[in-house]
């Protein structure tokens, strides 16, 4: 069975936009899955932990038979070859990022992985990519489409300049 997976990359060490083209270059080899559609590169301001540098992010659509689990662990493996290491502050600086925002329209709920991701409506960076790739896909537990929660993200404090 095929399902469709979005994927958020995040990088603010070093090249940034050179990381996520590197972990979209990875993702599109992982086994069992093909590379359907890829958002634009945007620069964003930190959320959370303010005290660091500004992002690069974007979206993938991924088509994959992997389960929601083993692609995670997929992901987890892209992010250790890149040199990512456990992070010492919730939400700082990271060499890649890589999440699972939504695996078709998935709700899953367990201490290794939450789907949809649980904060992605509040977050520009997400919300922005996803749209460039499927404004109308909806968030199967708020019953929104994405463009909606973008339009309804209320905080000024979130930049978001597209960059390619």
């Amino acid at each position: 069975m095929v399902h469709s997976a979005f994927i958020s990359i995040g990088s603010n060490i070093g090249d940034k936009a050179g990381n996520c083209r590197s972990a979209i270059e990875k993702l599109s080899r992982i086994e069992e899955s093909r590379l359907l559609d890829t958002a634009y590169f945007y620069r964003t301001s930190p959320v959370d932990y303010l005290d660091q540098d500004w992002f690069v992010n974007t979206v993938v659509k991924l088509e994959t038979a992997l389960s929601p689990f083993r692609l995670l662990e997929r992901l987890q493996e892209i992010q250790r070859r890149a040199g990512r290491v456990r992070d010492p502050i919730p939400f700082g600086p990271r060499i890649i990022d890589l999440d699972i925002i939504f695996y078709d329209d998935a709700v899953i709920e367990t201490a290794a992985l939450t789907l949809p991701h649980p904060r992605m409506h509040k977050r520009a960076f997400v919300l922005q990519p996803i749209c460039d790739i499927d404004p109308q896909l909806v968030h199967p537990v708020l019953r929104r489409q994405v463009r909606q929660l973008l339009i309804e993200l209320d905080d000024p404090s979130q930049d978001i300049e597209r960059i390619q």
